[in-house]
Order: structure tokens, then C-alpha cells, then sequence
């Protein structure tokens, strides 16, 4: 994150905030159900805001087929994005076009730290019990430390969503705040929530909120291993929390939709719905990403065609 964001430095846990929320479901799918309508991004705009989508994306690979080859690739990948003739038409020759992030399993954490040496591209690794967020915080607290020793940047951390149905509100506080203190001053912490399974918006508000609290740095939707990942009503919720938390306290907290956002013109959707409850100081990396495996793929088809007016084979869009 860049140097002129404050970073978030937690505050007290306020029960009586998090008691009182309450959200309008109604309300929310009205407010959401138009973004990737009647809001219309075409040509030029298009390929502008596509160009920006990508220095947003957190190229990811959390496969159990995972190898040092599969990642070395995708790191190849977020160095260069696009072909360099697609680059090149596109009048983006002397621009350092990369991704945000390149997201991976902890064991390939030296991997990925090596192929992307000499860049400024964060390794952003997913930790404590990922995907399902059950287990004791002591071993989550120590694996952080070490990934950090190994030079990640990011790390995703995974709150345990049974405090959330239970309202052991103190104990996903604690823990989150355990995994940030973890993190020190070198790594940021992305606390995913996991949507899909907090059964209500008002528990997705609740848990952002918290999170948020214990010194998160960003929030994030989803592992993107549920049936239900990335929604825009879900998003609409947890951008209204990061406003509402830097309303009171001067933070400005990053969020990270993941899971399910394929297409250029669900990242469209997307970085509409942040321009317009979050506003253009959000619209960057430091502040916003995607996670996403697929997203860059089908970005780079559009600004082909944009190009061309024809759709290219994914087969010349490769991943490395």
C-alpha cells in the first residue's frame, strides 16, 4: 500500500456498533440490481477502464495441482498482462502495466518471491486455515510470522465464521488483531469474511466492521471455494462499511471482492460500484483489487477486440 494511505490502526471493539447494525435487504438488491446495466462503458472509456481493472487484479492460483512451473508462469503473467502488440496498439508501450498482486498457497511463497524479484509486484499468500478458517490461532499466528520472513507482503487471512452465528464478536476481534500484530509493519493483512456462508447482509456489515476494528488493512468477499462467492449486493455491504469506518475514524480501509468475477464486464460492474460509494480514492491498487484467476484473461479478449473487432482464441492469450 502506498505510503500516503495511514494505515489502519484498529480501535477499541464497539459491541454497541455492531449490535445496532442493521441492513435494509430490499433496499440493497435495488441499489445493485442496475450496475452492470444501465450504466454503459463503451469503446475508448472501455478499454481505458479494462487497462485500469488489470493494475487492480490479484492474478491468483489455488489449485492442489499447483506447481513452482504453474507458479513462475503466472508471475511471468502479471509482470506482462497483455501482449505486447495488443501494449504497443494501445499507445501503453512506455507504461509499466502490471498486476496488482500475485496471490498463491503458502508453500510457494519462495517461488513466487523469486520470479517476481526486481518488481514492485506483491506475493499476497492465503493463511490461517484457508479456505475453512477452523483451527487454533497460535500455529496461524507463527505460519504468518514465517511467511513474512520469506517476503510476503500480503497476506489473506481467513476470520472463523462460527463466532459470526454464535455473536462471539471479542473472539474474531482478537484474532484478527492477533494476525495483524503478526503482520508488523512490513506485510498488510486482508481479512476474508466469506460471504456466501454469514447467512444474512447484516452479518456481512457486522463481521466487516470488526474486522476493521482489529486493524485490517483491507477486507475481502470470499476464498472463492464456497458456492457462493462475490456478489455485488455483498460488495454494496462491505463498501458501506469501510465508508461508515472511515466516516469515524479517518481510516480508509482497502476492500476485495473475490470469487466468481470472470468477465470484463463484471470488473466494469465492479469498479462502478467503488467509484460510486467509494469515490475515485479508491480506484487503485493500494485500495482495491480483484481476486481473480480468470478475470485477465477475458480482459485481454476485450482490448483484442477493441482492437480488431473480432474475439481472439483464449489460446493466444496465454498465461505465460
Amino acid at each position: 500500500m502506498s505510503n500516503n494511505i495511514e494505515r489502519n490502526a484498529g480501535t477499541p471493539l464497539d459491541l454497541e456498533w455492531v449490535s445496532n447494525s442493521r441492513i435494509n435487504k430490499s433496499a440493497t438488491h435495488r441499489r445493485t440490481s442496475s450496475l452492470g446495466g444501465r450504466r454503459s462503458i463503451k469503446k475508448t472509456h472501455q478499454a481505458a477502464w479494462l487497462l485500469k481493472a488489470i493494475t487492480m487484479i490479484d492474478l491468483t492460483t489455488l489449485e492442489g495441482n499447483d506447481t513452482a512451473g504453474r507458479v513462475q508462469r503466472l508471475c511471468a503473467k502479471a509482470k506482462q498482462p497483455i501482449r505486447s502488440d495488443l501494449k504497443q496498439a494501445l499507445g501503453m508501450e512506455d507504461v509499466n502495466l502490471t498486476t496488482g498482486a500475485v496471490c498463491v498457497y503458502p508453500n510457494r511463497v519462495r517461488e513466487a518471491v523469486e520470479a517476481l524479484h526486481g518488481t514492485d509486484i506483491p506475493v499476497a499468500i492465503v493463511s490461517t486455515g484457508f479456505p475453512s478458517g477452523q483451527g487454533p490461532v497460535e500455529p496461524r499466528v507463527q505460519g504468518i510470522e514465517k511467511l513474512v520472513e520469506q517476503g510476503a507482503k500480503e497476506i489473506d487471512i481467513v476470520i472463523g465464521r462460527e463466532h459470526v452465528f454464535t455473536g462471539n464478536w471479542q473472539e474474531i476481534y482478537d484474532n484478527v488483531k492477533a494476525y495483524r500484530e503478526a503482520c508488523g509493519d512490513t506485510a498488510h493483512v486482508k481479512s476474508i469474511i466469506e460471504t456466501g456462508e454469514l447467512a444474512t447482509l447484516t452479518n456481512v456489515y457486522k463481521a466487516s466492521i470488526v474486522c476493521m476494528m482489529a486493524g485490517s488493512d483491507f477486507i475481502k468477499t470470499s476464498t472463492g471455494k464456497t458456492a457462493v462467492n462475490a456478489t455485488l449486493p455483498f460488495s454494496l455491504i462491505m463498501c458501506r462499511a469501510i465508508r461508515d469506518y472511515h466516516e469515524r475514524t479517518g481510516f480508509k480501509i482497502g476492500f476485495k471482492p473475490a470469487g466468481g468475477i470472470r468477465t470484463g464486464k463484471d470488473a466494469l460492474a465492479w469498479l462502478t460500484l467503488i467509484k460510486e460509494e467509494l469515490g475515485d480514492e479508491w480506484l487503485n491498487a493500494d485500495l482495491f483489487r480483484f481476486g481473480a484467476s480468470s478475470l485477465l484473461g477475458d480482459i485481454e479478449r476485450q482490448l483484442s477486440h477493441h482492437l480488431t473487432g473480432r474475439y481472439a482464441s483464449s489460446k493466444y492469450m496465454p498465461m505465460g
